[in-house]
Parts: C-alpha cells; structure tokens; sequence
C-alpha cells in the first residue's frame, strides 16, 4: 500500500508539471501573436542600447604653467612730476593785443584786368558773279526761210540757250514761239553760230543760262 500510494504521489506532481509547462507555452504563443513580446524585448533592448552609445572621456588634467623668466632686469622707478602752479585769474595785457590790431596791413593786389575777347572772324566774302554777255553784234543774222517769205510768215521768238567756259552756245531751246516753226529753228540754227563772253564767278569762267528774243519781219 505504501508503494502504491508513493507512485500515485509522484504521478499526480508529474501530471502538474506538465499542466504548467503546457499553460506556459499557451501564454508564451498568445504573447508572440499580440505583440506582447516585441514590447517586452524593446523595453528590455532600450537601456541596454543606450548604455552603450555612451562614452566615457578620460580625465585629462590640465597643462602645468609655464615657469617664471629669469634674469629680467628690474622695473625703472616712477618719475617725480614737479606740480605747476596755474594762476586762475591772471591778468591779460591788452597792450599786445592793441599792438597787434593796429598793425597796417599792405593793399591787396589789384585783380589782373581780363583779357580782352578775341574778334570775331570775319565773314567769308560773298562770291562775285558776272553774268555771260550777250550782244546781238556777235551773231551774224540769220537768213529768212524760203517757203516763210513765201507764206508771209511773221513773228517774235524768245530762244534760251545754254553758254559754255568758252562762249558757244552748246543747248538753246525755244521759251517763246513766233507761231511758226520754220522760223523758230532757223532762229536755233543762227544762235548756235554766234560766240559771245561766258559768266564768271570770282573770276573763273563757267556755264550759264541766258535768253535773247529775235524778231521777223518782211522787208
């Protein structure tokens, strides 16, 4: 009986044993599956992490001074500045001043007198122009057309004509008809023969225009 009984002791503790490693592997699963673990393994990694990322400093100590000079030559003593003693209402001679006012002071120059201002440069002078000389006298007169003698052609014609450097005609043109066209060419025709004294300006010949007026008539 005595054996039975310890065999059923030892059995029932063995079955307890069991029930508490069974329960504690239960609550271990159930804290894997909600996080609980994590948490507890942060908490417990935290100061663990902190404690090793600091870092101790050695102590160094501070460097010891530098010895005192030696041999300096000695501070010079302090000078003695004798006190100078200030009147507070000394008397001011006027004498010096009066002297020194009624000094004469020499005139001052006179100013330089100003230079007078340059004249004007004088105008250009105008050129001088001479107009050609025209005189019936140098041309010969000019022969009356045939067929207006015939036909009793009559009438005034002003030509004006171009003269050159040397005095010819070199352009004429009629400015005035006679009303009759025979007459106006045989006018043109006798001017360009005649030679008469060109224009000039100052002097030096050149070309102008001039006019002359010429009139038939029926002896």
């Amino acid at each position: 009986m005595m054996d039975y009984a310890s065999r059923q002791r030892s059995s029932n503790k063995l079955l307890i044993g069991l029930g508490a490693v069974l329960v504690f592997h239960v609550l271990l699963l159930w804290a894997i599956n909600s996080g609980l673990a994590r948490k507890f393994v942060k908490v417990i990694k935290g100061p663990v992490e902190a404690e090793l990322l600091e870092e101790k400093k050695p102590d160094i100590p501070p460097p010891p001074p530098p010895p005192p000079p030696k041999n300096l030559p000695p501070p010079p003593p302090p000078t003695y500045v004798p006190p100078v003693d200030v009147p507070v209402n000394a008397p001011v001679s006027t004498n010096s001043i009066a002297a020194v006012s009624n000094t004469p002071q020499p005139p001052a120059p006179p100013p330089a007198p100003a230079a007078p201002p340059a004249p004007p440069a004088p105008p250009p002078a105008p050129p001088v122009h001479k107009a050609a000389v025209i005189s019936a006298s140098n041309c010969a007169k000019p022969a009356y057309p045939a067929a207006s003698r015939r036909a009793e052609e009559e009438g005034n014609v002003v030509v004006k004509f171009l003269v050159d450097v040397d005095g010819k005609v070199i352009d004429s043109k009629v400015e005035k008809s006679s009303g009759y066209n025979r007459l106006d060419e045989a006018t043109r025709s006798a001017l360009s023969k005649c030679q008469f004294t060109p224009a000039t300006t100052d002097g030096k010949p050149e070309q102008s225009w001039a006019s002359i007026q010429y009139t038939w008539r029926l002896e």
